[in-house]
């Protein structure tokens, strides 16, 4: 493939002609990009961006000064292994942001969805999947292997243990410290995170209906107000979730949930 005719390279960039820039690709002042890179249709590195290693970057980015993408992981345990990065389309990358290629120990990538806005210095670690819609806020920390699924909101300065699972139209309020996993749908806070309620403000702005509001708030109760197991709240989300369909969203979470690190539970007094 190669570098496009049509791509736009300003004279400081340093752009290896092993990579592949497709057309109208913007690579602005000062950026870096490497022989393994892979970079689409429209997308923009406005600055001092570097791009390392095994990349490849989809359609209609816009890539801020100063984001680093691909560089060697800070897993002690990588001795240079054939890993990647992989990032979809229309993702907003903020300023001073690092994206932190796989280990072969994880799933060998570091992989980010479609059309989610990651703040100024956000770190995204080594093997976390990152899903679409996102929204993370100034400073947010994915330690590695984090999973976090669809429409979901961090707050700034908020960190997230490894291997973490957020599931879909989770808030997380910020400063946050998240050690165990958050069900979808959950609003959570604190250091260590608690889960507060139904994330109700986040599912109205997404068109979510009352009816489908109500279930959710019924789910929540089978999980956090009725003191059940896991494994006996499972059971009732199977049946309600066969008459509502966002229910099924809990059911195969709590599956793949890692046991071990549990679930964000309300705070006790």
């Amino acid at each position: 493939m190669g570098i496009s005719p049509l791509a736009i390279i300003h004279p400081t960039a340093i752009v290896s002609e092993k990579a592949n820039i497709a057309d109208n690709v913007k690579i602005g002042p000062f950026c870096i990009v490497e022989d393994s890179v892979s970079i689409g249709e429209g997308t923009e590195l406005i600055s001092h961006v570097v791009v390392k290693g095994k990349t490849t970057i989809g359609k209609e980015n816009k890539i801020y000064s100063f984001v680093t993408i691909g560089e060697v992981n800070q897993d002690l345990k990588y001795k240079g292994e054939d890993t990647e990065v992989i990032i979809g389309d229309r993702n907003s990358i903020r300023e001073s942001c690092t994206i932190h290629r796989g280990t072969v120990q994880g799933i060998s990538k570091t992989v980010i969805g479609d059309d989610n806005l990651l703040m100024v210095n956000t770190h995204v670690a080594h093997d976390c999947t990152i899903g679409n819609h996102n929204i993370l806020a100034n400073n947010t920390t994915l330690g590695g292997h984090v999973t976090i699924d669809n429409f979901v909101v961090i707050g700034g300065c908020t960190a997230i243990h490894q291997f973490v699972n957020i599931g879909s139209h989770v808030m997380v309020g910020g400063c946050s410290g998240v050690s165990q996993d958050v069900p979808p749908y959950v609003l959570a806070q604190g250091n260590h995170a608690f889960a507060i309620g139904l994330n109700t403000t986040g599912l109205t702005r997404r068109g979510f209906t009352d009816f489908q509001i109500g279930q959710l708030k019924l789910a929540y109760r089978i999980i956090y107000r009725q003191g059940r197991t896991l494994d006996e709240a499972l059971n009732e989300l199977q049946q309600l979730a066969a008459n509502t369909t966002c229910v099924s969203l809990f059911v195969e979470f709590l599956r793949r949930s890692d046991v071990k690190r549990g679930i964000v539970r309300p705070r006790t007094k």
